[in-house]
């Protein structure tokens, strides 16, 4: 009845749900994309043949020897993910990692193998010697302090980093958060001739609580003290994009946020002011959490694991490292 119309305030309001009505329209208007392209996938890789081993706490992934890479390859490359990241778990550790540049370890025999099975895939390695040091720390601890030794570290990553180039590695990613590791390993890689390999800096990498899973799948829990003296405090936002601005004059090619649930104000940061290409780490405990969680019936796994990794697209991210990344391929391959 005309008596009882309430017309608007204003005569050409917009109503947003209009658009939100149907699935067609709610994907036509979308403002994010999130697509299997823009998913890398983390690989732990150990030494030996004929392994495939569960990784407890997180649900999904296991350490992989090389000789079963050729299935993961299959698997992924089906899904439409096009990159993944490398971890090495060697047999021997010891005080100095030589472990992180042998060019018999599982990261190199891994580089090798991937782009065997495929040339197009894209190769990161990490750069990092807490999985190879007997102590579990990110670079060389000389007396009983338990000071990691900054200056002393920065060759080790270089030659680490120089082994992995040389093995085939598209990328290389370093993430010890030693001051100068940039420089260090762009003058290495330089200076073995591997001038276009490009650097992807875990520039912005906090100190995070997040981590645990992940230490007991690379067997790299520090045997003492922590890492809060080199990674960053998850408190500092200023200070993430000064160390960010350090690792672009050094000369990094990509930018990393990690973790990036609880950072993704700091990832909306670094992309509005630095045009390189930006990855933001899910990291482990982020996918256990939802993965715990999902197990218990508390939330929808499928819609809380996309609604999460679109976040940190929308704040920002071109590219997101997670553990759900085949898990979302598959979905998003079945969505609509």
């Amino acid at each position: 009845m005309l008596d009882t119309f309430v017309p608007t305030t204003l005569p050409d309001a917009r109503r947003p749900r209009r658009t939100r009505r149907t699935e067609a329209l709610r994907a036509f208007v979308r403002e994010t994309s999130l697509e299997a392209g823009h998913l890398i996938h983390p690989l732990f890789i150990v030494e030996g043949t004929g392994i495939s081993k569960p990784i407890e706490t997180m649900p999904g992934h296991a350490q992989l020897s090389v000789d079963r890479l050729a299935a993961e390859v299959k698997e992924i490359r089906a899904l439409g993910i096009r990159s993944v990241l490398l971890f090495g778990i060697p047999r021997h550790k010891d005080d100095e990692g030589t472990g992180a540049w042998d060019s018999d370890g599982p990261v190199p025999q891994a580089i090798a193998e991937l782009k065997r099975l495929d040339p197009s895939l894209v190769v990161i390695a990490d750069v990092c010697l807490c999985e190879y040091t007997a102590h579990g720390h990110c670079g060389v601890v000389r007396d009983d302090s338990g000071v990691v030794v900054n200056d002393e570290t920065l060759p080790l990553l270089g030659a680490a980093a120089v082994c992995y180039a040389r093995a085939g590695a598209d990328i290389v990613a370093p993430s010890a958060m030693m001051d100068g590791q940039v420089a260090a390993i762009r003058t290495a890689l330089d200076d073995a001739d591997f001038l276009d390999t490009p650097i992807l800096s875990y520039a912005a990498k906090h100190a995070s609580a997040f981590y645990g899973p992940f230490r007991g799948a690379a067997e790299s829990t520090p045997s003492f003290g922590d890492r809060r003296a080199y990674q960053m405090d998850p408190a500092n936002a200023r200070e993430a994009l000064v160390e960010v601005q350090i690792d672009v004059d050094e000369g990094a090619d990509l930018l990393m946020v990690k973790p990036a649930g609880s950072a993704l104000d700091i990832i909306r940061q670094v992309r509005d002011r630095f045009p390189h290409p930006l990855v933001a780490y899910q990291v482990s405990g982020e996918y256990a959490m939802l993965k715990a969680a999902a197990e218990r019936g508390w939330l929808d796994e499928r819609r809380a694991a996309l609604e999460s990794l679109v976040a940190i697209r929308r704040a920002g991210a071109d590219q997101v490292i997670t553990y759900y990344a085949k898990e979302a391929a598959r979905w998003l391959s079945t969505a609509g």
